[in-house]
């Protein structure tokens, strides 16, 4: 593309042998396409997502390809066909340990195997649905304790063209939690402060609670059982990925405002019913350090620049393989003050608990 500065019409006279060499080359700059074809060469890029997690059994991974084609993307999207390998690929998962920061030793392989889900919703996502397959392996992932440090390295291959696609993660270790313990009573209220301590996990970066109040609803057809989710944080950072670290900060306070403004938004207002509050579960998830990254860079912008950088962990391929930590502190029981509080306070008193 040649690009012409309306400042050339101003020059001096001595400038115009410039000006001469330059329409001189004109000619050669023609030779050069100004089109730019965005469907040129297709290359075989696979696209790798999954999260292990060591409270559960079941291990999934997704494992797409890139797709190219003349027309509209999201027409292609939906075609399984598309972003769907035709042949099964070999895909391991191998466990590791080292000793003392040693050479690491291969403990144990676990095969994956091919799973159609049949529950996608439309909406979800811009693909193809209700159908999507994913690979997955049925093991329990070891704990990790102070003397061993244990990772997880995913190995894909394409049998037809050789390819192998890796990526390495360690896991999150279990988090202890102080504040609340099981078998407390809780007490959330506006404008006071939740009791709330706990300390991080070893491989773990970011910290989310999701804060979860069971209710029962009666009606004079039947009782339905219900509850309200209110996230009370879910970008708290660890200071390192060693562990131990108190959180939240003494100086930092989480207000039971959000609960109620949470029940306030998703419970209808309904002279026809009556509601009681059952009981409270806190929800711990630790995001890995690699995840948190992830997370950073596919925030949405805040700024004018809308254009964010890529980020992925895959070797010979594209996405993200890390390690989530659930843990949870159930069941707790609600207090008579806070119930108190539901029936009087500004955000529920017209939701009939």
């Amino acid at each position: 593309m040649i690009i012409f500065d309306l400042n050339l019409m101003f020059l001096p006279m001595r400038n115009f042998r410039h000006l001469f060499i330059l329409f001189c080359l004109i000619p050669l700059l023609y030779d050069c396409s100004n089109k730019l074809d965005v469907n040129e060469k297709w290359q075989d890029i696979t696209v790798v997502y999954g999260l292990l997690n060591q409270n559960k059994d079941t291990s999934f991974v997704k494992i797409t390809k890139a797709f190219l084609g003349e027309g509209n993307a999201l027409a292609f999207a939906k075609i399984p066909d598309s972003s769907t390998y035709p042949d099964k690929l070999d895909v391991k998962l191998e466990e590791y340990y080292e000793v003392s920061m040693g050479t690491p030793v291969l403990k144990n392989t676990y095969t994956f195997d091919t799973l159609t889900i049949a529950n996608k919703q439309p909406g979800d996502s811009i693909f193809y649905y209700p159908y999507q397959l994913v690979y997955f392996t049925k093991n329990k992932l070891k704990k990790d304790n102070s003397d061993t440090t244990f990772f997880y390295k995913l190995n894909i291959a394409e049998k037809k063209t050789g390819k192998i696609i890796t990526a390495k993660t360690p896991l999150v270790n279990p988090m202890t939690v102080s504040k609340p313990q099981k078998g407390n009573t809780v007490t959330i209220l506006p404008n006071h402060s939740i009791s709330l301590e706990f300390y991080t996990s070893k491989n773990g970066r970011r910290y989310q609670l999701l804060i979860r109040l069971h209710y029962s609803e009666y009606s004079s057809v039947d009782t339905v059982s219900k509850t309200v989710d209110w996230i009370v944080f879910n970008n708290l950072l660890s200071n390192s990925l060693s562990g131990g670290e108190q959180k939240p900060d003494p100086n930092v306070t989480f207000f039971g405002n959000g609960l109620y403004s949470a029940m306030k938004s998703q419970i209808p207002v309904n002279p026809n019913v009556t509601r009681h509050a059952n009981y409270v579960d806190y929800l711990f998830t630790v995001a890995g350090d690699d995840l948190n990254t992830y997370m950073n860079v596919t925030a949405p912008s805040n700024t004018i620049i809308q254009e964010r950088p890529t980020y992925s962990n895959i070797t010979n391929g594209i996405g993200l393989f890390s390690t989530i930590m659930t843990t949870r502190i159930d069941s707790l029981r609600v207090s008579q003050v806070m119930r108190d509080s539901l029936k009087t306070n500004q955000f529920t008193k017209d939701l009939n608990f």
